[in-house]
């Protein structure tokens, strides 16, 4: 019942959407980053926050005080599934940028709203564009928008992180902005643990302090990946037990 009432919404958002793209286009040639933050808070309002509901989420967050409203942030958080991005999109702050695999860019609505948010596409398998990417969130970084990335590089079923890719950390070494480790729990028990229904589930997201690279020594710099899995393993293992 609640994957029909989700499709069924999908549907009616992606009519509603058509006259929202020439408005979009329209403010993008005017303000670029204005579209952005517009474009997060209409995919919040009419999108996410209904699909949330509609699918039963209990979302409870901890940590609202680690979220960075005056500067931007590098948000790592570990992957469980789709509604991963549904609990970070509609409580992460304005604007926010997602890293994302290439595939999700050839899904013509998705890719449409996530370029209007200036999300990333990320090419695992071709390293000089992978390089580009990196240095793109980079500059959304400087220029004030935060990026939300994942340095597993895919969905993890297991309770045990896995290895995080180090180079996800070179986004805040080369743009000084701080990290917040970003802790997820049970947006598989919404959707992946039993494909294609949609079950109610309670999610917990927490926003843990953030890191600030240069003020750490150059060896602790070499373990940021380490330090950061370390945090989120202790804290998703800690909210497990509220589920």
């Amino acid at each position: 019942m609640r994957l029909l009432l989700v499709a069924i919404y999908l549907i009616l958002y992606t009519i509603i959407s058509i006259p929202l793209y020439l408005v979009m286009f329209i403010i993008g040639k005017i303000n670029p980053q204005k579209r952005a933050v517009i474009a997060q808070k209409i995919v919040n309002t009419i999108g996410f926050r209904p699909i949330l509901f509609l699918s039963g989420v209990k979302l409870t967050v901890k940590g609202r005080e680690n979220i960075l409203q005056d500067q931007a942030a590098l948000y790592v958080f570990n992957h469980k599934g789709f509604f991963d991005i549904l609990a970070g999109y509609t409580t992460a702050p304005y604007p926010t940028a997602y890293v994302s695999k290439k595939e999700i860019g050839k899904v013509p609505m998705v890719s449409r709203w996530m370029k209007f948010m200036n999300c990333l596409f990320l090419d695992r398998d071709n390293i000089r564009q992978g390089l580009q990417t990196i240095l793109q969130g980079v500059e959304l970084l400087k220029n004030g928008t935060s990026v939300y990335i994942a340095p597993e590089g895919t969905r993890n079923p297991g309770d045990e992180l896995l290895e995080f890719h180090e180079a996800s950390f070179k986004l805040a070494e080369k743009s000084k902005c701080p990290i917040v480790p970003v802790a997820i729990n049970n947006t598989d028990a919404v959707f992946e643990q039993h494909l294609p229904w949609i079950r109610k589930a309670h999610v917990i997201i927490e926003y843990c302090e953030p890191i600030y690279m240069d003020e750490m020594e150059r060896s602790e710099k070499k373990q940021i990946g380490q330090t950061v899995r370390s945090i989120l393993q202790e804290r998703i293992n800690q909210n497990k037990a509220e589920l």
